[in-house]
């Protein structure tokens, strides 16, 4: 069992997308600038250990969409949209930090590309 990260241990709450002002945080996000959408895989220790759950976490907090899940190799993978210093902000999270008990070895950035709208609307985790 992982011990929740400190923003989902203050508010247990169901997932709900967030809401910003009723238009959503992709009508929020298509506001800001620039949009980048960028695929990413993680290497090391990265399953069983909440990488998944960090991961979500962070991502709502920094203020990206996309989504995560584990591999059948090992590794974590997924996509990052948003606006582009925000998801170069994950990106370095994706790289340097990860879950507590995570061993980031390496993290593969690829299809890294300009978007002129959102694909999701949140960030979740897929199985």
């Amino acid at each position: 069992m992982c011990p929740l990260p400190l923003a989902a241990a203050a508010v247990a709450a169901p997932r709900a997308p967030l809401r910003l002002l009723g238009r959503g945080l992709a009508a929020a996000m298509s506001t800001a600038g620039p949009l980048k959408s960028v695929d990413y895989e993680v290497f090391g220790r990265v399953q069983g250990v909440c990488f998944r759950m960090y991961t979500e976490d962070e991502a709502r907090k920094i203020g990206v969409v996309g989504w995560v899940k584990n591999t059948s190799k090992g590794t974590v993978t997924g996509q990052v949209q948003g606006p582009e210093e925000k998801v170069n902000s994950m990106k370095s999270w994706l790289s340097k930090v990860g879950s507590p008990s995570s061993r980031i070895d390496r993290t593969n950035f690829s299809n890294e590309k300009t978007i002129s709208k959102l694909d999701y609307s949140n960030f979740s985790i897929r199985y």
